[in-house]
């Protein structure tokens, strides 16, 4: 039976996971995989406690809400993807002299997703400008955002690559600043399942098999990695997804090992503390507890 993998997002930011499935690393372990992106209405630590997937893309900041509420049981959190914020802001125009307190009277096109848009909103003060003199839109999912900011909607739009650069290679709009350059590095996103699923060999098998694709989007020309993850991205220009692996792979979001690092889980609270999106400092066991 091949492991079910599900995702809350899909992106060239989860390469380390997509080149795993589209590479041959999972072959070479024996194994092979489904793979689907988190639909409205699902919730990953219910598939996952009901056993409809193995492994979920998430993030360490999700389980703070099960445990606030009381939830059990919770996601292990067992594996890094990336160490820094994957959003970019596009404006209409190029702006190689952006700064942060540009954003203050325009009407920004935001991810209302809860960590995106907690992550922002980190990012907009951590840089001197004030979250409350930003006119901030809902226009929606990813996809109605990027459509509505083609429509000649908002003066910049917060998205993950490649569509923040297919909208620049498109002509309209440019690639301004990254979220991630913009912050401290952080835990950002990870790779979770059930505390029975990761005693199993299928388990020790895809650790393996992830730690290699990992490394190897670390290091590979962005080129080849775009090749071997071009069938997951129809609709998506080669030399554009090239150039989102590329600036991913500047930003430094896949380095370091599988471990999620104590200080960025604690850059994590961080953030979400200054939001007052938690109600106390969860310790670094809850994300395997």
């Amino acid at each position: 039976m091949p492991l079910r993998i599900m995702v809350s997002r899909h992106s060239a930011f989860y390469s380390p996971l997509i080149a795993t499935i589209a590479g041959d690393f999972l072959r070479e372990q024996g194994l092979d995989a489904t793979y689907d992106v988190l639909r409205p209405g699902q919730r990953s630590q219910v598939l996952i406690r009901d056993g409809v997937v193995d492994i979920v893309q998430s993030a360490v900041s999700s389980n703070w809400r099960l445990i606030e509420s009381g939830e059990t049981p919770r996601p292990v959190h067992f594996a890094q993807i990336n160490r820094r914020d994957g959003f970019f802001l596009a404006g209409r125009r190029a702006d190689p002299e952006f700064a942060w307190k540009k954003l203050e009277g325009a009407t920004l096109l935001a991810d209302h997703g809860l960590q995106p848009l907690v992550m922002l909103k980190y990012a907009v003060h951590h840089n001197g400008a004030d979250w409350q003199k930003l006119r901030v839109v809902d226009a929606g999912s990813p996809e109605q955002m990027d459509a509505a900011f083609r429509a000649g909607e908002g003066d910049y739009v917060h998205l993950q690559a490649p569509a923040s650069h297919q909208i620049a290679k498109d002509g309209a709009g440019a690639v301004v600043a990254s979220v991630g350059r913009s912050m401290p590095q952080v835990a950002f996103s990870s790779l979770c399942a059930s505390a029975e699923f990761l005693q199993t060999d299928r388990a020790r098998a895809f650790v393996e098999a992830f730690g290699r694709a990992r490394r190897w989007v670390q290091e590979a020309p962005p080129a080849e990695i775009a090749a071997t993850e071009a069938a997951f991205f129809p609709g998506v220009d080669a030399d554009v997804l090239s150039a989102a692996i590329e600036a991913y792979q500047r930003l430094g979001c896949w380095e370091g090992g599988l471990d999620i690092p104590k200080d960025l889980y604690e850059q994590a609270l961080n953030v979400f503390e200054q939001a007052g999106e938690i109600r106390a400092r969860h310790p670094y066991s809850a994300i395997s507890s």
